[in-house]
């Protein structure tokens, strides 16, 4: 099967990213509750393997929720050269 391309895919082009904080979420809360359920158990190895990948889990909650503040960004082919930014767009400097 041969996909047809419109030409305006920047336009139209569906990112993964809500899909992957909701997952990210998800994941936070079972790795949150198996270290408490495994602490709570007496079982220190499990409890620290699973704080360890909930401090994962919300690093990349924190990664994707920055990805979705910063908004859409233009991706040019390997053909478009750089561009120099804009003088006085720059977050931070006063106008």
């Amino acid at each position: 099967m041969r996909l047809m391309r419109t030409g305006d895919e920047p336009l139209h082009a569906r990112s993964p990213l809500r899909m992957r904080l909701w997952l990210a979420a998800w994941g936070l809360l079972w790795t949150l509750g198996g270290a408490v359920a495994f602490a709570a158990a007496g079982r220190p190895g499990w409890a620290a393997a699973c704080a360890v990948l909930a401090a994962l889990t919300f690093a990349d909650l924190v990664f994707v929720i920055r990805h979705l503040r910063q908004g859409p960004h233009y991706q040019p082919g390997r053909n478009v050269p750089p561009y120099a930014p804009v003088a006085g767009r720059r977050r931070g400097r006063p106008r």
